[in-house]
Protein backbone atom coordinates (compact mmCIF):
# COMPACT_ATOMS: atom_id res chain seq x y z
CA UNK A 1 0.00 0.00 0.00
CA UNK A 2 1.46 3.33 -1.10
CA UNK A 3 0.04 6.79 -0.39
CA UNK A 4 -0.59 9.03 -3.38
CA UNK A 5 1.15 12.36 -2.86
CA UNK A 6 -0.39 14.24 -5.79
CA UNK A 7 -2.27 13.80 -9.06
CA UNK A 8 -1.20 15.47 -12.31
CA UNK A 9 -3.93 17.91 -13.43
CA UNK A 10 -5.71 16.72 -16.57
CA UNK A 11 -4.30 13.19 -16.32
CA UNK A 12 -6.26 9.94 -16.53
CA UNK A 13 -6.19 9.67 -12.75
CA UNK A 14 -7.38 13.27 -12.31
CA UNK A 15 -10.31 12.71 -14.67
CA UNK A 16 -11.30 9.64 -12.66
CA UNK A 17 -11.38 11.73 -9.49
CA UNK A 18 -8.37 10.19 -7.74
CA UNK A 19 -7.02 12.58 -5.13
CA UNK A 20 -3.89 13.06 -3.04
CA UNK A 21 -3.97 11.14 0.23
CA UNK A 22 -5.66 8.05 -1.17
CA UNK A 23 -3.68 4.82 -0.92
CA UNK A 24 -2.86 2.57 -3.85
CA UNK A 25 -3.05 -1.12 -2.94
CA UNK A 26 -2.78 -2.94 -6.26
CA UNK A 27 -2.82 -2.58 -10.04
CA UNK A 28 -4.72 -5.26 -11.96
CA UNK A 29 -4.75 -7.33 -8.76
CA UNK A 30 -0.94 -7.15 -8.40
CA UNK A 31 0.22 -5.70 -5.06
CA UNK A 32 2.35 -2.59 -5.46
CA UNK A 33 5.57 -2.53 -3.43
CA UNK A 34 7.67 -0.02 -5.31
CA UNK A 35 8.24 1.87 -8.54
CA UNK A 36 9.17 -1.26 -10.51
CA UNK A 37 5.83 -2.93 -9.73
CA UNK A 38 3.95 0.27 -10.47
CA UNK A 39 5.63 1.02 -13.81
CA UNK A 40 5.39 -2.57 -14.98
CA UNK A 41 1.72 -3.15 -14.23
CA UNK A 42 0.45 0.30 -15.17
CA UNK A 43 1.61 -0.15 -18.80
CA UNK A 44 -1.47 -2.14 -19.81
CA UNK A 45 -4.22 -0.58 -21.92
CA UNK A 46 -6.78 -1.37 -19.23
CA UNK A 47 -5.65 -0.61 -15.68
CA UNK A 48 -7.74 -1.42 -12.62
CA UNK A 49 -6.53 0.42 -9.53
CA UNK A 50 -7.51 -0.89 -6.13
CA UNK A 51 -7.45 2.00 -3.66
CA UNK A 52 -8.03 1.85 0.08
CA UNK A 53 -11.65 3.01 -0.40
CA UNK A 54 -12.66 2.01 -3.94
CA UNK A 55 -11.72 0.44 -7.25
CA UNK A 56 -11.24 2.40 -10.48
CA UNK A 57 -10.66 1.22 -14.05
CA UNK A 58 -8.78 3.37 -16.56
CA UNK A 59 -8.62 2.71 -20.31
CA UNK A 60 -5.70 4.28 -22.11
CA UNK A 61 -3.02 3.76 -24.73
CA UNK A 62 -0.35 1.22 -23.81
CA UNK A 63 2.55 2.74 -21.82
CA UNK A 64 0.68 6.03 -21.21
CA UNK A 65 1.27 7.41 -17.72
CA UNK A 66 -1.86 7.74 -15.62
CA UNK A 67 -0.66 10.72 -13.57
CA UNK A 68 -0.03 9.50 -10.04
CA UNK A 69 2.87 10.90 -8.00
CA UNK A 70 4.25 9.50 -4.75
CA UNK A 71 6.23 10.71 -1.76
CA UNK A 72 9.54 9.32 -3.02
CA UNK A 73 10.70 8.45 -6.50
CA UNK A 74 11.09 4.77 -5.62
CA UNK A 75 7.79 4.78 -3.65
CA UNK A 76 9.64 3.31 -0.67
CA UNK A 77 13.01 3.87 0.99
CA UNK A 78 16.21 3.53 -0.98
CA UNK A 79 18.21 0.35 -0.34
CA UNK A 80 21.47 1.13 1.41
CA UNK A 81 24.69 -0.81 0.99
CA UNK A 82 25.34 -3.68 3.40
CA UNK A 83 28.99 -4.02 2.43
CA UNK A 84 32.08 -2.50 3.99
CA UNK A 85 34.24 -2.44 0.89
CA UNK A 86 37.96 -1.93 1.35
CA UNK A 87 37.91 0.62 -1.51
CA UNK A 88 34.68 2.51 -0.69
CA UNK A 89 35.01 6.14 -1.79
CA UNK A 90 32.30 7.32 0.59
CA UNK A 91 34.41 6.19 3.56
CA UNK A 92 37.13 8.51 2.26
CA UNK A 93 35.09 11.70 2.55
CA UNK A 94 35.95 14.24 5.25
CA UNK A 95 33.60 14.91 8.14
CA UNK A 96 31.10 17.75 8.02
CA UNK A 97 29.72 17.34 4.50
CA UNK A 98 26.03 17.06 3.55
CA UNK A 99 24.34 14.01 5.05
CA UNK A 100 23.42 12.68 1.61
CA UNK A 101 27.13 12.41 0.72
CA UNK A 102 27.55 9.61 3.27
CA UNK A 103 24.61 7.50 2.05
CA UNK A 104 25.81 4.26 0.45
CA UNK A 105 23.45 3.25 -2.33
CA UNK A 106 23.16 -0.37 -3.45
CA UNK A 107 19.67 -0.43 -4.99
CA UNK A 108 19.00 -2.62 -8.03
CA UNK A 109 16.08 -0.40 -9.03
CA UNK A 110 18.43 2.55 -9.44
CA UNK A 111 20.72 0.34 -11.52
CA UNK A 112 17.90 0.10 -14.05
CA UNK A 113 16.48 3.61 -13.71
CA UNK A 114 19.71 5.61 -13.57
CA UNK A 115 22.49 3.22 -14.59
CA UNK A 116 23.92 2.84 -11.06
CA UNK A 117 26.18 -0.13 -10.35
CA UNK A 118 25.13 -2.54 -7.61
CA UNK A 119 26.84 -5.46 -5.88
CA UNK A 120 23.73 -7.71 -5.66
CA UNK A 121 24.72 -8.68 -2.10
CA UNK A 122 21.38 -7.49 -0.70
CA UNK A 123 19.29 -9.09 -3.47
CA UNK A 124 17.55 -12.43 -2.73
CA UNK A 125 16.87 -14.83 -5.59
CA UNK A 126 13.17 -13.92 -5.42
CA UNK A 127 14.10 -10.33 -6.33
CA UNK A 128 16.26 -11.56 -9.21
CA UNK A 129 13.26 -13.52 -10.44
CA UNK A 130 11.13 -10.38 -10.23
CA UNK A 131 13.67 -8.48 -12.33
CA UNK A 132 13.54 -11.27 -14.92
CA UNK A 133 9.74 -11.35 -14.91
CA UNK A 134 9.57 -7.60 -15.51
CA UNK A 135 12.52 -7.74 -17.91
CA UNK A 136 14.36 -5.01 -16.01
CA UNK A 137 17.30 -4.57 -18.35
CA UNK A 138 20.15 -3.80 -18.29
CA UNK A 139 21.41 -4.47 -14.77
CA UNK A 140 24.82 -3.01 -13.95
CA UNK A 141 26.88 -5.08 -11.53
CA UNK A 142 29.86 -3.97 -9.49
CA UNK A 143 31.84 -7.21 -9.58
CA UNK A 144 35.41 -6.42 -8.37
CA UNK A 145 36.36 -10.12 -8.38
CA UNK A 146 34.78 -13.42 -9.34
CA UNK A 147 36.93 -15.39 -6.90
CA UNK A 148 34.31 -15.95 -4.15
CA UNK A 149 36.70 -15.72 -1.23
CA UNK A 150 38.44 -12.64 -2.59
CA UNK A 151 35.15 -10.88 -3.26
CA UNK A 152 33.93 -11.65 0.27
CA UNK A 153 37.12 -10.09 1.61
CA UNK A 154 36.96 -7.01 -0.61
CA UNK A 155 33.32 -6.32 0.22
CA UNK A 156 33.60 -7.49 3.83
CA UNK A 157 30.41 -9.47 3.30
CA UNK A 158 30.13 -13.24 3.73
CA UNK A 159 27.27 -13.28 1.20
CA UNK A 160 29.31 -11.66 -1.58
CA UNK A 161 30.65 -14.84 -3.17
CA UNK A 162 27.62 -15.66 -5.35
CA UNK A 163 27.96 -12.88 -7.91
CA UNK A 164 28.53 -15.14 -10.92
CA UNK A 165 25.60 -17.34 -9.91
CA UNK A 166 23.37 -14.29 -9.51
CA UNK A 167 24.45 -12.82 -12.83
CA UNK A 168 23.79 -16.18 -14.48
CA UNK A 169 20.18 -16.13 -13.21
CA UNK A 170 19.70 -12.72 -14.82
CA UNK A 171 21.50 -13.70 -18.02
CA UNK A 172 19.44 -16.88 -18.43
CA UNK A 173 16.33 -14.76 -17.95
CA UNK A 174 17.20 -12.56 -20.90
CA UNK A 175 18.58 -9.63 -18.92
CA UNK A 176 21.47 -7.63 -20.39
CA UNK A 177 24.39 -7.05 -18.02
CA UNK A 178 27.24 -4.58 -17.68
CA UNK A 179 30.04 -5.13 -15.19
CA UNK A 180 32.55 -2.98 -13.36
CA UNK A 181 35.82 -3.94 -11.72
CA UNK A 182 37.36 -1.42 -9.32
CA UNK A 183 40.99 -2.44 -9.40
CA UNK A 184 43.02 -2.35 -6.19
CA UNK A 185 46.78 -2.74 -6.33
CA UNK A 186 47.95 -6.09 -4.94
CA UNK A 187 44.40 -7.27 -4.30
CA UNK A 188 42.33 -8.03 -7.40
CA UNK A 189 44.83 -7.17 -10.13
CA UNK A 190 47.28 -9.46 -11.97
CA UNK A 191 46.14 -13.08 -12.16
CA UNK A 192 42.93 -12.30 -10.25
CA UNK A 193 41.96 -9.72 -12.87
CA UNK A 194 42.55 -12.28 -15.63
CA UNK A 195 40.47 -14.85 -13.75
CA UNK A 196 37.61 -12.38 -13.30
CA UNK A 197 37.56 -11.36 -16.96
CA UNK A 198 37.60 -14.93 -18.24
CA UNK A 199 34.95 -15.97 -15.70
CA UNK A 200 32.75 -13.08 -16.86
CA UNK A 201 33.26 -14.17 -20.47
CA UNK A 202 30.98 -17.10 -19.68
CA UNK A 203 28.05 -14.67 -19.46
CA UNK A 204 28.35 -13.60 -23.11
CA UNK A 205 26.12 -12.69 -24.98
CA UNK A 206 24.06 -11.33 -22.08
CA UNK A 207 27.14 -9.52 -20.79
CA UNK A 208 27.57 -6.41 -22.93
CA UNK A 209 30.61 -4.69 -21.42
CA UNK A 210 33.13 -4.68 -18.57
CA UNK A 211 35.04 -1.65 -17.29
CA UNK A 212 38.27 -1.80 -15.32
CA UNK A 213 38.82 1.37 -13.30
CA UNK A 214 41.47 2.28 -10.71
CA UNK A 215 40.42 2.64 -7.09
CA UNK A 216 39.97 6.27 -6.07
CA UNK A 217 42.20 7.15 -3.11
CA UNK A 218 41.69 10.39 -1.19
CA UNK A 219 43.82 11.88 1.58
CA UNK A 220 41.21 10.82 4.17
CA UNK A 221 42.08 7.10 4.33
CA UNK A 222 43.30 7.07 7.92
CA UNK A 223 42.25 3.84 9.65
CA UNK A 224 41.09 2.21 6.40
CA UNK A 225 42.45 -0.81 4.53
CA UNK A 226 45.96 0.03 3.26
CA UNK A 227 45.75 0.71 -0.46
CA UNK A 228 48.29 2.38 -2.74
CA UNK A 229 47.95 4.04 -6.14
CA UNK A 230 49.20 2.20 -9.23
CA UNK A 231 52.59 3.31 -10.54
CA UNK A 232 53.09 4.28 -14.17
CA UNK A 233 54.52 0.86 -15.02
CA UNK A 234 51.73 -0.94 -13.16
CA UNK A 235 49.16 1.08 -15.11
CA UNK A 236 50.89 -0.02 -18.32
CA UNK A 237 50.59 -3.64 -17.19
CA UNK A 238 46.87 -3.22 -16.49
CA UNK A 239 46.27 -1.69 -19.92
CA UNK A 240 48.29 -4.47 -21.58
CA UNK A 241 46.27 -7.14 -19.79
CA UNK A 242 42.92 -5.57 -20.60
CA UNK A 243 43.79 -4.92 -24.26
CA UNK A 244 45.21 -8.42 -24.72
CA UNK A 245 42.14 -10.10 -23.27
CA UNK A 246 39.90 -7.66 -25.14
CA UNK A 247 41.57 -8.65 -28.42
CA UNK A 248 40.98 -12.30 -27.55
CA UNK A 249 37.29 -11.61 -26.89
CA UNK A 250 37.03 -9.64 -30.14
CA UNK A 251 38.20 -12.66 -32.12
CA UNK A 252 35.86 -15.03 -30.30
CA UNK A 253 32.76 -12.90 -29.80
CA UNK A 254 33.02 -9.93 -32.15
CA UNK A 255 33.35 -7.49 -29.25
CA UNK A 256 36.24 -6.39 -27.06
CA UNK A 257 33.84 -6.58 -24.12
CA UNK A 258 36.39 -5.25 -21.61
CA UNK A 259 37.88 -1.76 -21.50
CA UNK A 260 40.31 0.03 -19.19
CA UNK A 261 39.33 3.50 -18.04
CA UNK A 262 40.98 6.59 -19.50
CA UNK A 263 42.69 7.16 -16.17
CA UNK A 264 44.79 4.02 -16.60
CA UNK A 265 46.00 5.19 -20.02
CA UNK A 266 46.80 8.68 -18.74
CA UNK A 267 48.69 7.42 -15.68
CA UNK A 268 50.57 4.97 -17.90
CA UNK A 269 51.57 7.73 -20.32
CA UNK A 270 49.88 5.84 -23.15
CA UNK A 271 47.83 7.35 -25.97
CA UNK A 272 44.05 7.07 -25.70
CA UNK A 273 42.63 4.65 -28.29
CA UNK A 274 40.53 6.00 -31.18
CA UNK A 275 36.77 6.35 -30.98
CA UNK A 276 36.16 3.12 -32.94
CA UNK A 277 38.00 1.13 -30.26
CA UNK A 278 35.22 1.81 -27.73
CA UNK A 279 32.35 0.22 -29.69
CA UNK A 280 29.82 2.96 -29.02
CA UNK A 281 31.06 3.87 -25.53
CA UNK A 282 29.07 1.38 -23.39
CA UNK A 283 31.02 2.38 -20.24
CA UNK A 284 31.27 6.14 -20.73
CA UNK A 285 29.89 6.93 -17.26
CA UNK A 286 32.75 4.91 -15.76
CA UNK A 287 35.34 7.12 -17.44
CA UNK A 288 35.94 4.68 -20.29
CA UNK A 289 36.38 6.45 -23.62
CA UNK A 290 35.45 9.89 -22.29
CA UNK A 291 38.46 11.55 -23.91
CA UNK A 292 37.95 9.81 -27.26
CA UNK A 293 34.27 10.75 -27.13
CA UNK A 294 35.09 14.39 -26.32
CA UNK A 295 37.53 14.67 -29.23
CA UNK A 296 35.12 12.93 -31.59
CA UNK A 297 32.26 15.24 -30.54
CA UNK A 298 34.39 18.33 -31.10
CA UNK A 299 35.58 17.19 -34.53
CA UNK A 300 32.04 16.31 -35.63
CA UNK A 301 30.63 19.57 -34.31
CA UNK A 302 33.38 21.65 -35.95
CA UNK A 303 32.61 20.00 -39.31
CA UNK A 304 28.87 20.58 -38.84
CA UNK A 305 29.28 24.17 -37.70
CA UNK A 306 31.70 25.09 -40.47
CA UNK A 307 29.26 23.63 -42.97
CA UNK A 308 26.76 26.31 -41.93
CA UNK A 309 29.18 29.14 -42.81
CA UNK A 310 29.72 30.42 -39.24
CA UNK A 311 31.29 33.72 -38.28
CA UNK A 312 34.89 32.75 -37.53
CA UNK A 313 35.71 36.39 -36.67
CA UNK A 314 33.91 36.15 -33.30
CA UNK A 315 35.83 37.95 -30.56
CA UNK A 316 35.44 36.51 -27.06
CA UNK A 317 37.38 35.93 -23.85
CA UNK A 318 36.48 32.72 -22.04
CA UNK A 319 38.11 30.17 -19.76
CA UNK A 320 37.84 26.45 -19.12
CA UNK A 321 38.63 24.45 -15.98
CA UNK A 322 39.54 20.80 -15.89
CA UNK A 323 41.28 18.24 -13.70
CA UNK A 324 44.85 17.08 -14.08
CA UNK A 325 43.93 13.87 -15.93
CA UNK A 326 42.27 15.60 -18.89
CA UNK A 327 44.23 18.88 -18.90
CA UNK A 328 46.51 18.02 -21.84
CA UNK A 329 43.57 16.88 -23.96
CA UNK A 330 41.49 19.97 -23.19
CA UNK A 331 44.41 22.25 -24.07
CA UNK A 332 44.85 20.46 -27.42
CA UNK A 333 41.15 20.72 -28.23
CA UNK A 334 40.94 24.38 -27.26
CA UNK A 335 43.97 25.17 -29.44
CA UNK A 336 42.24 23.39 -32.35
CA UNK A 337 39.09 25.47 -31.85
CA UNK A 338 40.97 28.75 -31.51
CA UNK A 339 42.88 28.16 -34.76
CA UNK A 340 39.53 28.34 -36.53
CA UNK A 341 37.85 31.02 -34.41
CA UNK A 342 41.09 32.97 -34.23
CA UNK A 343 39.78 36.02 -32.35
CA UNK A 344 38.75 33.96 -29.33
CA UNK A 345 40.98 34.07 -26.28
CA UNK A 346 40.34 30.86 -24.33
CA UNK A 347 42.44 29.97 -21.33
CA UNK A 348 42.52 26.49 -19.80
CA UNK A 349 43.14 26.14 -16.07
CA UNK A 350 44.20 22.87 -14.47
CA UNK A 351 42.62 22.58 -11.02
CA UNK A 352 44.60 20.71 -8.38
CA UNK A 353 42.36 18.63 -6.13
CA UNK A 354 43.30 19.96 -2.70
CA UNK A 355 39.99 18.82 -1.26
CA UNK A 356 40.47 15.08 -1.86
CA UNK A 357 44.22 15.02 -2.39
CA UNK A 358 46.72 14.81 -5.24
CA UNK A 359 45.86 11.19 -6.12
CA UNK A 360 42.40 12.31 -7.30
CA UNK A 361 42.88 13.80 -10.77
CA UNK A 362 39.57 13.34 -12.59
CA UNK A 363 37.36 16.33 -13.42
CA UNK A 364 34.26 14.67 -12.00
CA UNK A 365 35.62 14.99 -8.44
CA UNK A 366 36.59 18.66 -8.59
CA UNK A 367 35.05 20.78 -5.84
CA UNK A 368 33.73 24.30 -5.95
CA UNK A 369 36.04 25.54 -3.23
CA UNK A 370 39.17 24.34 -5.06
CA UNK A 371 38.07 25.99 -8.30
CA UNK A 372 37.30 29.26 -6.51
CA UNK A 373 40.52 29.27 -4.49
CA UNK A 374 42.75 28.56 -7.49
CA UNK A 375 41.02 30.96 -9.90
CA UNK A 376 40.74 33.98 -7.58
CA UNK A 377 42.41 36.91 -9.29
CA UNK A 378 42.96 35.01 -12.56
CA UNK A 379 41.94 36.33 -15.97
CA UNK A 380 38.70 34.45 -16.69
CA UNK A 381 37.10 36.57 -19.40
CA UNK A 382 33.33 36.75 -19.70
CA UNK A 383 32.51 33.07 -19.20
CA UNK A 384 33.91 30.15 -17.20
CA UNK A 385 33.19 26.67 -18.55
CA UNK A 386 33.17 23.88 -15.94
CA UNK A 387 32.73 20.10 -16.39
CA UNK A 388 29.11 19.17 -15.78
CA UNK A 389 30.11 15.82 -14.26
CA UNK A 390 31.64 17.70 -11.30
CA UNK A 391 28.10 18.63 -10.26
CA UNK A 392 25.70 16.33 -8.44
CA UNK A 393 23.08 14.46 -10.50
CA UNK A 394 20.63 17.27 -9.69
CA UNK A 395 23.07 19.72 -11.29
CA UNK A 396 22.72 22.29 -8.52
CA UNK A 397 26.05 22.07 -6.67
CA UNK A 398 29.47 20.46 -6.36
CA UNK A 399 30.28 17.62 -3.96
CA UNK A 400 31.40 20.13 -1.32
CA UNK A 401 28.03 21.91 -1.47
CA UNK A 402 29.23 24.99 -3.37
CA UNK A 403 26.58 26.05 -5.91
CA UNK A 404 27.16 27.40 -9.40
CA UNK A 405 25.61 30.71 -8.28
CA UNK A 406 28.03 30.96 -5.37
CA UNK A 407 30.94 30.36 -7.74
CA UNK A 408 29.69 33.09 -10.06
CA UNK A 409 29.50 35.56 -7.19
CA UNK A 410 32.92 34.59 -5.83
CA UNK A 411 34.71 34.84 -9.18
CA UNK A 412 32.65 37.59 -10.77
CA UNK A 413 32.05 35.64 -13.96
CA UNK A 414 29.22 33.70 -15.56
CA UNK A 415 29.66 29.94 -15.15
CA UNK A 416 28.41 27.42 -17.70
CA UNK A 417 28.57 23.62 -17.19
CA UNK A 418 29.44 21.60 -20.30
CA UNK A 419 28.86 17.88 -20.61
CA UNK A 420 30.47 16.92 -23.91
CA UNK A 421 32.53 18.16 -26.83
CA UNK A 422 29.60 19.81 -28.53
CA UNK A 423 28.70 21.85 -25.45
CA UNK A 424 32.34 22.76 -24.88
CA UNK A 425 32.75 24.01 -28.45
CA UNK A 426 29.59 26.09 -28.44
CA UNK A 427 30.36 27.41 -24.97
CA UNK A 428 33.71 28.66 -26.27
CA UNK A 429 32.47 30.20 -29.52
CA UNK A 430 29.27 31.49 -27.91
CA UNK A 431 26.60 30.50 -30.39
Amino acid sequence: MVEIKSVVPGSYADKKGIRAGEKLISVNSHPIRDILDYRFYVCEKTVTLTLDTREITIKKDEYDDIGLEFETFLMDKQESCRNKCIFCFIDQNPHGMRESIYFKDDDTRLAFLFGNYVTLTNVPDSELERLVKMHISPVNVSVQATNPQLRKMMLNNRFAGRVLEQMRILADGGIDLNAQIVLCKGVNDGSELERSLYDLEGLVPALKSVSVVPVGLTKYRKGLYPLEPFSEEECRQVVETVERIGSDFLKKHGTRLVFASDEFYIRAGLPIPSADFYEGYPQLENGVGMIASLCEDIDDEIDFTLGEEPDTHISRRVSVVTGKASYKTIVEQVEKICKIWYNIDCRVYEIRNDFYGENVTVSGLLTGQDIIAQLKGKELGDLLLIPRNALRHQGDCFLDGVTVEEMERALGVSVLPSADGSELLHGIIGD
